[in-house]
């Protein structure tokens, strides 16, 4: 002990456990009341006591007398993971572990059946496409792009802003919406600050007061530029399967709870449906934001005045645009192997079963789903070189190699990049869905909101959407869709419309939050970036919010009834063959049992 003293003399510790040790004593030195040292103790250990009190608060449903045991122990995991998601006590991942323990310990599934579910095909879908989508990143070929359409669309500041919209949706179909998001960042800061160095616009507010170790707050130019990429990305990944999580995990409890639905959510179909209300709701986004800090339409606002800065800003950001792409080089072997790659990965989604002409999975006698086509052009990138300069080594005039050719992705750029931990938060999804089928708690929720089956169609589906569009503005994505989708299954089967019509609507949906910074990776990161306050968020998202919740409510009574036309014919055929297999399968067995 006295060796360890000495030791630890020399030792500085941080500042901040100083500051720490300095409002403990403080503490000691008050006489404090009853209530204020709960409340202390609340400040700092409430994520402790909520882990401890909530599995107790609901454990009156383990106990509970009835016929519906499975059912009541399902209710009580249901419960507690979806409080814990909601209020984040523990890792969003770590909370998706839960079923693992408990589906086996309460009898609803074994181990090995709830492991499985943590790697099904969607999820392999899932991590396929962030290694394509890093493969891009890692050969820069999205900061190409972007600077490429951006000299194409114009350097003037709406164009300029009509160009980081579209680049950054287009680049979110395909790749994570938070690297979108950065990437599209540091190209603005640069622009903005070549426009402020030449008087033509303010980076930052004059009028706003903020303490001297505070960063300056962004004036309404720089607001409108960073927020309106950022909601193009979360706009844009609602487009494609593999754009957000989001939209695998409804996708993946859909097919899971309907594995052979005749009504399927493919890589095609889904495109078709979304991508058209997609545009429109980016493009009304685009006039809001630039009606709202550009003063478009509004010719004698301060606005419209601040960003009237004629060809002479035109030509300064056409110079910083310029400079970053001349940075770049020419195109390169890797970049060019890379951009094949990633549109033979989209030609095989398209054509493995597109329903209108034989796809190319009929070729095989198993059957073959987008996980393989994705791994199979992974597995091409860690083939392929990412340059050829070997082959001149074959001609005598060219020295022997000494240096090896890299692939065409790397595998420790992967380890750092792919969120391992979103894996298992859809898996936990995917694993509770399953969970409520096997134990039957579906069934008992079904028969609770037949209630429901008075209410209009259009008034259920609005419903749904305002609540989506709400509820994930506090809680992840992810979780709020694992959470909403199994129940509204259900409720669409007791009420006996297509299961699509609400499904689709509130998976898009959960992928719409504006107004706050936690809500998306998307905001945190712009707010972080341009230091944007939560209040100057809550009101730019208004316009957003209003936009996406009407266009995606009309596009689900006139186009999505072109993809999917009988939405509105109420249960299809397929759902009620299935329930009839399944009961006809249910009274042999117990027929047989007798």
């Amino acid at each position: 002990m006295a060796e360890t003293d000495t030791m630890l003399k020399g030792v500085k510790a941080p500042p901040e456990i100083f500051s720490i040790d300095a409002e403990v004593q403080a503490l000691r030195r008050q006489k404090l009341t009853c209530g204020t040292r709960i409340g202390k103790f609340f400040q700092y250990h409430w994520k402790g006591v909520v882990v401890l009190l909530l599995p107790i608060l609901f454990s009156p449903l383990l106990f509970i007398e009835t016929q519906y045991v499975k059912e009541y122990r399902c209710l009580y995991i249901l419960l507690v993971m979806s409080f814990f998601w909601l209020t984040e006590v523990l890792p969003l991942p770590v909370t998706s572990m839960i079923p693992i323990v408990a589906f086996p310990v309460a009898g609803i599934m074994s181990s090995e059946a709830t492991c499985a579910l943590y790697f099904k095909d969607t999820l392999v879908m899932f991590i396929g496409g962030i290694m394509m989508a890093l493969a891009v990143e890692h050969c820069n070929l999205h900061k190409r792009l972007a600077l490429r359409v951006i000299q194409i669309v114009g350097c003037s500041p709406r164009r300029l802003h009509f160009g980081l919209v579209i680049v950054t949706m287009f680049i979110s179909l395909w790749i994570n919406n938070a690297a979108a998001t950065a990437m599209m960042c540091p190209i603005i800061q640069a622009v903005l600050e070549q426009l402020e160095a030449q008087g033509m616009c303010k980076l930052h507010r004059d009028d706003v007061k903020k303490s001297d170790d505070e960063p300056p707050y962004p004036s309404k130019i720089t607001m409108c530029f960073y927020m309106g990429t950022a909601y193009a990305a979360t706009m844009g990944g609602c487009g494609t399967i593999i754009g957000t999580a989001t939209n695998l995990t409804f996708k993946g409890i859909y097919d899971g709870k309907f594995p052979n639905a005749k009504d399927s959510i493919d890589f095609a179909t889904f495109m078709f449906y979304s991508v058209p209300p997609m545009l429109i709701y980016t493009f009304l986004m685009y006039l809001y934001m630039q009606w709202a800090y550009m003063g478009l339409f509004r010719p004698n606002s301060k606005e419209a005045k601040e960003v009237n800065l004629g060809d002479a800003g035109a030509q300064v950001a056409r110079k910083v645009i310029d400079e970053k792409y001349e940075q770049l080089g020419p195109m390169s072997c890797h970049e060019f192997s890379v951009m094949i790659a990633f549109i033979l990965m989209i030609l095989l989604y398209f054509t493995r079963h597109p329903g209108i002409f034989t796809g190319w999975d009929s070729l095989f006698e198993s059957e073959i789903k987008n996980a393989s086509p994705t791994l199979l052009v992974v597995i091409l990138c860690f083939i392929l070189p990412a340059n050829y300069a070997f082959l001149k080594w074959c001609s005598k005039s060219t020295d022997v190699p000494n240096k090896t050719i890299n692939s065409l992705h790397s595998w420790k750029f992967i380890q750092q990049k792919v969120p391992w931990g979103l894996i298992f938060l859809l898996g936990g999804g995917f694993a509770l869905a399953k969970g409520t089928e096997v134990s039957k708690l579906d069934k008992l929720l079904g028969q609770g909101l037949k209630g429901l089956k008075g209410l209009h169609p259009l008034v259920l589906l609005l419903v749904v959407i305002l609540f989506a569009e709400f509820a994930t503005e506090f809680s992840s994505n992810v979780a709020m869709c694992n959470i909403i989708v199994p129940v509204l299954i259900e409720m669409c089967l007791a009420i006996e419309i297509h299961p699509l019509y609400l499904v689709l609507p509130a998976g898009l949906a959960c992928s719409m939050a504006f107004h706050l910074p936690v809500a998306t990776p998307p905001n945190a990161i712009v707010a972080s970036f341009a230091n944007i306050r939560t209040k100057d968020m809550i009101i730019c998202g208004i316009g957003p919010s209003l936009i996406t919740i009407v266009v995606l409510f009309i596009s689900c009574q006139t186009w999505g009834l072109v993809i999917y036309p009988n939405l509105m014919d109420g249960l299809p055929d397929w759902i009620e063959r299935v329930n009839q297999t399944i009961a006809q399968t249910a009274l042999a067995n117990n027929t047989l049992h007798l």
